[in-house]
């Protein structure tokens, strides 16, 4: 007999960011400066 294939579920378990991920991008976020002369925008990063 075929497999029938369409009844396997096609979500898998929900995939969760590690806090390190979180951290790296809110401290990214913090440092990233744009700023707009005219119709330009330059962007920064401070270290």
């Amino acid at each position: 007999m075929a497999k029938l294939y369409s009844k396997r579920k096609l979500a898998s378990k929900k995939m969760l960011p590690k806090k390190d991920t979180i951290r790296l991008i809110l401290q990214y976020s913090c440092a990233l400066n744009i700023i707009k002369v005219g119709s330009m925008s330059f962007d920064t990063i401070a270290n």
